[in-house]
């Protein structure tokens, strides 16, 4: 199992010049004018707005760590644009200038899901056609990925372990308000549903966390707009694409993802399975 690790915390993290800025993405579109805004969010890359419709994203230096790399951005951008019609920022360029790596992409229209307020049918007509965004991205070809060397990729046989860690980070998170022989026997009841996965199923290339920060709506309309950050990227099993949803949520999703085509044996017991053992963490109270 991968951990994080940063390469050079003590890096200085300086903001770009404008005309830096500008210098970079007139490279890929000669008419640019004006920086118009800067995404300070905090995480491992910034983010320059140009004009109406141009992003510049640029890695921190104090935040470079493997997992997280624009260049591999830049590939899965590039392969979903060429075999798919999913909405995703669309690569202008993507180098090193000096110490600055970046990436220049389109802006997708709208807003982050997380600035909304999603409910009833508007939420339901939103997840089902993420979920059959996200099958579309998992359904491509796998082998230019595999061969990249970009992508780092979980072994089938550390599914289960995957899920048992992040299920025992969640009861742990309980462990002040609930006794510990109820966080026990909660453990117990969720190996003994791991125990059922005897087939991990196919692995894909993942977007890793497409919940409300990097899933975009119409701000007018709240239908769905698109889906942004693809950085953090490696290859695993799909359920870790749904994971940061709740479980209705997650039910919402799946009818999406099975739409057009069912899924397999193996995906549905993982699906059931993740589902069970988040209902059992939910009620240890």
């Amino acid at each position: 199992m991968r951990k994080t690790v940063y390469y050079q915390r003590e890096a200085a993290d300086p903001i770009l010049e404008n005309s830096v800025i500008l210098d970079i993405v007139r490279r890929y579109a000669p008419e640019a004018e004006a920086v118009t805004h800067i995404d300070e969010s905090g995480g491992e890359g910034r983010v320059y707005a140009v004009d109406e419709n141009i992003m510049l994203k640029v890695q921190r230096p104090h935040q470079l760590r493997s997992s997280t790399s624009l260049e591999k951005e830049a590939f899965f951008l590039k392969q979903l644009e060429k075999e798919t019609d999913v909405n995703v920022p669309r690569v202008l360029g993507y180098g090193k200038d000096g110490t600055v790596e970046y990436l220049c992409i389109t802006r997708i229209p709208g807003i982050a899901a997380e600035h909304t307020k999603l409910i009833g049918k508007k939420k339901n007509n939103f997840l089902h056609k993420l979920g059959k965004e996200l099958r579309k991205i998992h359904s491509i070809n796998q082998k230019p990925f595999l061969e990249s060397g970009l992508f780092p990729h979980d072994e089938p046989s550390e599914l289960t372990e995957r899920l048992l860690l992040r299920y025992q980070s969640a009861l742990s998170k309980k462990k002040d308000i609930v006794r510990q022989d109820k966080l026990d026997s909660a453990l117990c009841e969720i190996q003994e549903l791991l125990d059922n996965i005897q087939n991990a199923g196919e692995f894909v290339s993942l977007h890793i966390n497409p919940y409300i920060p990097h899933v975009f709506v119409d701000e007018k309309t709240l239908e769905y707009s698109g889906i942004i950050d693809f950085g953090d990227s490696y290859i695993g099993h799909p359920i870790f694409d749904m994971w940061y949803w709740s479980v209705p949520s997650r039910k919402k999703l799946l009818s999406g993802y099975t739409s057009e085509k069912p899924v397999s044996t193996a995906f549905q017991t993982v699906f059931d399975t993740a589902v069970a053992i988040s209902e059992i963490v939910n009620d240890v109270k």
